[in-house]
């Protein structure tokens, strides 16, 4: 059915008549206006909704609105990236997007495997994690993985989450952020800095891989050039999802580390402190079990890593300890005076269990951010069944060369 749009494009009022979702006839007629009685100054995406407005690709409505909280479809998306990065299209007899769509696919913007190329595709209602990929796409970025485009674009700065931590990857992508979204694009790509929302970005990464460790604590994991020439791989890329589950030698036990999570003691902001809270009661474990007074507390300038695991089977509960989820070790932050870190002074300068009640309540270790030594040896997270002897075994989720040096 055909509906008559009058929108303001700049300085110039179009009437565009509409079939379906935009325009396929645009007539100009010049206006007096290109503010939005709808967009306060206050407004969190103005200042991006004037600069798309006077760019051109993006526009409001005669009667003065811009409806920023209006929602975007794919093939809208798609237009107004096209149309903001200036890239070449060729008319099409077909719908009114297709020739957008095809510039979109030319550039490596739109790849085949996103979505069916249809009408029905076209037009629903872009996602954030499909933003992300067009985003991720336009400044340059690649990835055979699909659940790492949102890593790639909350990285960059191109997105940010909407809530501390929260990415809501399913969530419906309105005018105000798609503007806002193509505006850090354009600004990316003229070699401007983005702010980062490094909470956004540690979601994605577990969202991508399983554990934010590289986001959280950068400078704990690091490794020597030789090392990464040598795999081709980037740090992050070195993490071994596929290991994050191990099965026994006789089949008869299953664990999975569903995410090795970083938390921040230093930042009371950290999204995952809820994991280990109350911190107060939180205590951490010099192999003495008569002392019991070492409090995580006392150590805010520290990690902790939390092994969130489970058992996906154990069909041998006599030979697969029940009472452990799943068993695990962080190795190649050493202690360089272990006498201290075993003395009635107790200095945590070392990888520590913690624990609430028993010392084996707590699946996670503290990591202090200084004092440690990597003595010569690889620094490593393993993953273990919960059986001794023959029945050992272990998973190498992620290994390291490290720097061999002092922190």
């Amino acid at each position: 059915m055909k509906k008559q749009l009058m929108r303001i494009v700049g300085s110039t009022l179009a009437v565009t008549l509409t079939l379906g979702l935009m325009g396929s006839t645009t007539l100009n007629v010049q206006a007096a206006t290109s503010t939005y009685k709808d967009v306060k100054t206050t407004h969190w995406a103005a200042s991006a909704i004037e600069k798309g407005t006077s760019k051109g690709y993006i526009d409001g409505y005669i009667n003065g609105n811009f409806i920023p909280e209006a929602s975007v479809t794919r093939a809208e998306f798609v237009k107004m990236v096209v149309s903001a990065m200036k890239i070449d299209t060729t008319q099409a007899n077909g719908k009114w997007y297709e020739e957008y769509v095809n510039a979109a696919n030319k550039a490596g913007l739109y790849a085949s495997t996103d979505f069916s190329n249809n009408d029905a595709a076209w037009s629903k209602v872009i996602t954030r994690e499909e933003m992300s990929r067009v985003a991720a796409r336009a400044i340059g970025e690649t990835t055979e993985e699909n659940d790492k485009w949102m890593y790639l674009a909350t990285k960059a700065g191109l997105i940010k989450g909407v809530g501390k931590g929260q990415l809501a990857p399913q969530g419906l992508t309105t005018r105000a952020q798609a503007v806002v979204i193509i505006e850090r694009i354009l600004s990316k790509n003229t070699g401007t800095s983005l702010d980062v929302d490094k909470y956004a970005v540690g979601s994605a990464e577990i969202a991508w891989h399983g554990t934010n460790i590289f986001t959280v604590m950068p400078e704990m994991w690091v490794t020597t050039e030789r090392e990464l020439k040598q795999a081709r791989k980037s740090v992050e890329e070195m993490w071994n999802k596929e290991r994050m589950t191990i099965t026994s030698k006789d089949g008869l036990y299953q664990g999975k580390l569903d995410a090795l999570i970083a938390i921040d003691l230093a930042d009371p902001n950290d999204p995952n402190l809820g994991l280990i809270t109350p911190i107060n009661t939180l205590k951490w474990f010099n192999n003495d079990p008569s002392m019991t007074n070492l409090m995580v507390k006392d150590h805010k300038n520290s990690y902790i890593l939390y092994f969130k695991g489970r058992a996906i089977f154990n069909k041998d509960t006599k030979r697969y300890n029940p009472n452990t989820t799943i068993k695990f070790r962080v190795d190649g932050f050493d202690s360089p005076d272990r006498a201290a870190f075993f003395s009635d002074k107790a200095v945590l300068n070392a990888t520590a269990r913690i624990y609430r009640n028993s010392w084996n309540d707590m699946p996670a270790v503290i990591i202090p951010k200084t004092g440690t030594i990597q003595n010569y040896s690889d620094l490593v997270i393993r993953l273990q069944t919960p059986a001794g002897g023959f029945w050992f075994s272990e998973s190498i989720v992620l290994r390291l060369e490290g720097l061999n040096k002092e922190r």
